[in-house]
């Protein structure tokens, strides 16, 4: 391209502790507004922070998961700026040394793999929420709900390595699998559990572009569609001669377009100094261990292993270690059958399109492991053809039932006996003279539509291999 995208992404990460960062309220999502609060996260004079021990165990987790150095000193500073929702005039943060720093991720797009550097990773509490009535611009009230103040965050920044709306599609749904394989946060953007801003600028050469933030993008589709439109416009307007305001913008959801929100940006001059009701945060090499150890096999880990030991096609281990029981539910089946690729198979396509469809997750159903086996083995055994296998498969899915309570249920034995197949094929031969001419011509494709109406009179239980041999020595025996 003869302009180069420059990519920055700020991720916001709400760890899945039960209490808050600095004192004992729930960070239960959906309570009654202004319920889950106490003089600490309503910054009351004179009360005093403490440190969550969970929050420093789930920060140092993933800031280890990300091949971040771990910092066995950081600090903690006051962020000085006024907002509503931010009820003591600054926000507890770390600033000059994070917990986590100088890590990458290493993500895959449809052309190759890229290492991702990131710059760093803190800690710290969430603000308020802000809620307005009527259009933004003219609100009649605003209100304050001040369940989320507190609430702990890890704050991801990268370096400004990303070039595409795809690598940056990427790293997001990267992020939110590592978060979810390690238990730290649900990773649910419609929660506000993940929240992410996007800094992009365009340029020629070594020289970077002016930048523009896109603030308040709530899906990782949003992500994709404000980067490739943003991308578009900085490069068109360029083209033309125009010059880039910097400013923050945001994504207009129904057309697609960023928009301006606010221009003339200035940089911000929070004061920061340092926390004086906090001590430093000290950890121990024994402490920074013991965490490793608890660390699982990482999305990216499994999903190469699940190539190389289960022969199954490197897109679908990336879609089954999407989500971390789905791949263990591919796992145990697989151990199980002894056949990973049926087993990927029949999970990709027909599994997940019955979960999604009905709105369930993989622990809901009843079909698992034994199941598969039972059906898989239905099929060795030529008693159901893998036609029939798909109907029995999602009858189990729906009904609960096991596929050979279904098989003998419905009568949906395969046909193998020869005398009754030879009948069916004397009945076709019979019906269907044209097809049976044009192959004595030489039109050997018809032996398709044939089979095709055997399988239809026998309702697919037909052994294919018996009757497409029968077929064919019929058919030579009239030339």
């Amino acid at each position: 391209m003869e302009y180069k995208p420059t990519i920055g992404l700020e991720i916001h990460v709400q760890l899945a502790t039960k209490t808050k960062i600095f004192c004992g309220c729930s960070t239960e999502f959906g309570a009654e507004p202004n319920t889950n609060v106490c003089p600490v996260c309503l910054g009351l004079p004179g009360a005093l922070p403490v440190l969550n021990e969970k929050v420093v165990e789930y920060g140092t987790k993933l800031g280890l998961a990300l091949n971040m150095h771990i910092n066995k000193t950081s600090t903690f500073y006051r962020k000085n700026y006024f907002y509503p929702d931010l009820p003591k005039g600054y926000q507890i943060t770390q600033y000059s040394i994070p917990i986590a720093s100088e890590g990458f991720l290493e993500v895959k797009t449809s052309k190759s793999k890229k290492k991702i550097r990131i710059l760093r990773g803190h800690i710290e509490e969430d603000s308020g929420k802000s809620i307005h009535t009527g259009d933004i611009t003219e609100s009649e009230y605003s209100y304050i709900d001040f369940n989320r103040s507190g609430v702990p965050l890890m704050e991801i920044v990268t370096y400004p390595d990303i070039e595409t709306a795809e690598e940056a599609y990427e790293f997001l749904v990267l992020l939110r699998k590592t978060v979810r394989y390690l238990g730290v946060s649900s990773g649910d953007m419609e929660k506000g559990a993940l929240r992410c801003d996007v800094n992009i600028s365009v340029s020629k050469g070594e020289t970077l572009g002016t930048k523009v933030e896109i603030k308040n993008l709530n899906s990782f589709r949003s992500v994709r569609r404000a980067l490739e439109f943003e991308i578009n416009r900085q490069i068109e307007t360029l083209k033309k001669g125009g010059k880039i305001v910097q400013e923050t913008r945001h994504l207009d959801e129904r057309t697609g377009e960023t928009k301006p929100m606010r221009t003339k940006e200035e940089l911000n001059d929070y004061r920061y100094f340092p926390e004086p009701d906090l001590p430093p945060l000290i950890l121990t090499d024994e402490y920074i261990e013991k965490i490793k150890e608890t660390i699982p096999e990482l999305p990216n880990e499994k999903e190469e292993r699940f190539v190389k030991e289960y022969g199954i096609s490197e897109d679908y281990a990336h879609e089954i270690t999407a989500s971390i029981e789905v791949a263990e539910y591919f796992e145990e089946a697989a151990k199980l059958t002894g056949k990973p690729k049926e087993v990927s198979n029949y999970l990709m396509v027909n599994i997940m399109k019955f979960i999604n469809e009905n709105g369930k997750n993989i622990k809901e159903i009843t079909f698992g492991a034994k199941e598969f086996k039972e059906l898989l083995d239905l099929i060795d055994s030529k008693t159901i053809s893998k036609n029939i296998a798909k109907s029995v498969l999602e009858e189990s899915l729906s009904s609960g039932k096991t596929p050979s309570q279904i098989v003998e249920e419905k009568g949906l034995k395969q046909i193998t006996d020869t005398g009754e197949i030879e009948k069916v094929i004397d009945e076709v031969i019979k019906e269907n003279p044209k097809p049976v001419s044009q192959y004595l011509n030489g039109k050997k494709q018809v032996m398709g539509f044939l089979i095709g109406q055997i399988m239809k009179k026998t309702k697919g239980k037909a052994n294919p291999k018996i009757a497409s041999k029968i077929l064919i020595e019929k058919l030579n025996a009239l030339k």
